[in-house]
């Protein structure tokens, strides 16, 4: 019998709207798939509330982290900042952000994203918890500042990596690791990050899904709605792996072992 891989999904947004009528099920289909860990993206201060909570309501299954999106960076506040350093401080909390740089829709200005992001940075340093990074269409502010800061850091990875070769080695040496998502199976917009895959070396790989955004554009059966579950993540590790020419379960191993370490996992002792 064929050995299925074990996996965990760093990046799924569960709280996002679209799974509130069906998270049980989403959860179990995410199980019977192979995905025996998940962790809850916080990306607003509701959201990373929010996310916590649901830690809670699955005691062992999901972890969580607390931060604040660019998108959202125009109503980081001192309330807000507060909330997300209590948050955490919990230990189902197991990094800080999502935080970052978004140049591409600018939903907050430069200035409010640079600020906000730094702030995040700092309580990362502060607390000792690795932070979960996002950039889009602004690798150079966000580089500089990351570079800034990551000798301090635990650790960074930048999560839903959708960069070139020459940006990927400039994380490399930093010595980040990478979240891959279904991006990669795009073929109208992946090529860059098909290309850049080769280089990535195989401990500072992670696959998570972004659910419910970025479903796998090659699935056989696509869902009506299009919205992204964690049941998917094997699509993305089939992905890199067939890149990387090696074994989905061997690659699957690794990946397990690069996750729990980064965020401090245990998932033997998991309930």
């Amino acid at each position: 019998m064929l050995q299925k891989p074990t996996l965990i999904d760093i990046g799924a947004n569960l709280s996002n709207h679209r799974f509130h009528a069906d998270l049980e099920a989403v959860i179990t289909r995410a199980k019977e798939a192979g995905v025996e860990h998940i962790v809850v993206t916080g990306t607003s201060e509701k959201a990373s509330r929010d996310a916590h909570a649901l830690t809670q309501n699955y005691p062992g299954y999901l972890s969580s982290t607390a931060g604040v999106h660019p998108h959202e960076a125009k109503n980081w506040n001192a309330q807000c900042a507060r909330t997300i350093e209590k948050l955490a401080t919990s230990d189902t909390v197991v990094a800080v952000g999502e935080c970052g740089l978004d140049y591409n829709r600018m939903f907050s200005t430069e200035v409010q994203q640079r600020a906000c992001f730094e702030a995040q940075l700092q309580l990362a340093v502060r607390l000792q918890k690795p932070v979960f990074l996002h950039e889009r269409d602004a690798h150079e502010d966000f580089f500089a500042l990351l570079r800034q800061y990551r000798p301090q850091l635990k650790g960074a990875v930048v999560h839903c990596f959708t960069g070139n070769t020459e940006e990927l080695r400039a994380y490399l040496d930093l010595d980040c690791h990478i979240g891959i998502t279904g991006w990669i199976c795009d073929e109208r917009r992946g090529d860059d990050l098909r290309k850049a895959v080769k280089f990535l070396p195989k401990d500072k790989l992670m696959i998570e899904t972004d659910a419910p955004f970025l479903l796998p554009r090659n699935l056989p059966v696509r869902p009506d709605d299009g919205r992204n579950e964690p049941m998917y993540l094997p699509v993305v590790l089939q992905a890199v792996a067939t890149i990387l020419r090696v074994s989905p379960v061997t690659l699957a191993q690794q990946v397990r072992s690069n996750t729990e370490q980064f965020f401090g996992l245990s998932l033997s002792k998991a309930a």
